[in-house]
């Protein structure tokens, strides 16, 4: 027995560091970044830069890509160094219901292990935690945006009019009803999806998909999807409305931003005026011969991953 307990220490011991390892080695030359306006590669500071027009910053991620986490990290380190504490971190990866649990992590009165264990934390937590820690360290904000899949999983199952039945204190935990619903192009893309792809189009994380239901069935996906992308929205932007003049970096799956659909334009719905840029980063085997006019429409920035690093967990 001891024996066999000694020998996972040590696995735990030497796998570690490779972690570690993986992410020092990342460099300029596993990604490309291009900016649809310049019409060119350009670097992360770029990006940074014109953060100073802009209020929010969306970062959208397949969320077990490597270097896309790398660079989230790095993204967030540099608009503190040029933005200071008028930067705020906002995550698709933590429900509204848990935003005390945050803040009181934040604030450090509680250990890491409850903070995990109470925020319901993805299976993929490690690859966010740099970010959440980085902003415990700064003071920052951290801004849990989602709505619980219990809502968005109802919405889909029985439809909006259900959602009304629900106490007043857990429909704080949502959007505001009516909420806006998908429409138009992004519509299309929703209907258009496989099946089976239904339940990975929001997260990858298996305690998190609220939709991933055998068939579907009668299950209104469009209506899940929408309270998903209007919760998170309404959250950054009830954010706002309390802290004035504060610069948010949303970081979400790219489906949630890509074209400027989905929280990028529920956002607007709520704050007409908010000035947003929209990152969609992904990987191709192509890299780094990339043809940029196949991304174009995504966002306002695009950026290629090298597909030979490897992911931090399989899909």
């Amino acid at each position: 027995m001891q024996n066999h307990i000694m020998k996972k220490l040590v696995f735990v011991f030497l796998l570690c560091p490779l972690f570690s390892l993986a992410q020092d080695k990342l460099t300029e030359a596993n990604y490309r970044i291009y900016s649809v306006k310049a019409g060119k590669e350009i670097a992360l500071k770029d990006i940074v830069n014109d953060m100073a027009a802009s209020d929010v910053l969306f970062f959208g991620e397949e969320h077990n890509d490597s270097v896309t986490h790398f660079l989230e990290k790095s993204m967030l380190e540099m608009l503190y160094a040029q933005y200071g504490t008028q930067m705020t971190l906002s995550m698709e990866m933590f429900d509204r219901d848990v935003q005390p649990v945050m803040n009181e992590y934040l604030k450090g009165f509680i250990r890491e292990k409850h903070f995990t264990k109470d925020a319901r934390v993805w299976s993929n937590y490690r690859d966010y935690k740099p970010m959440v820690e980085f902003a415990k360290d700064k003071g920052l904000d951290v801004v849990c945006a989602n709505a619980p899949t219990r809502y968005t999983n109802l919405a889909g199952r029985k439809g909006e009019d259900e959602l009304v039945k629900l106490p007043e204190e857990s429909q704080a935990y949502f959007a505001p009803l009516p909420y806006d619903t998908a429409s138009g192009d992004y519509y299309e893309k929703l209907t258009g999806l496989p099946q089976h792809a239904a339940g990975s189009l929001n997260d990858t994380s298996k305690k998190a998909a609220p939709m991933s239901m055998p068939g579907m069935g009668n299950f209104d996906l469009v209506l899940a999807q929408s309270l998903w992308d209007a919760t998170m929205a309404y959250s950054i932007s009830q954010y706002m409305k309390k802290h004035k003049g504060q610069k948010v970096m949303q970081v979400n799956g790219r489906f949630h931003s890509d074209e400027g659909f989905a929280v990028a334009n529920q956002l607007k719905h709520y704050r007409p005026k908010v000035k947003e840029l929209i990152i969609s980063s992904g990987s191709d085997e192509a890299f780094p011969n990339i043809k940029w006019d196949d991304y174009k429409k995504n966002g306002d920035y695009i950026i290629i991953t090298d597909p030979k690093v490897p992911r931090t967990y399989k899909e």
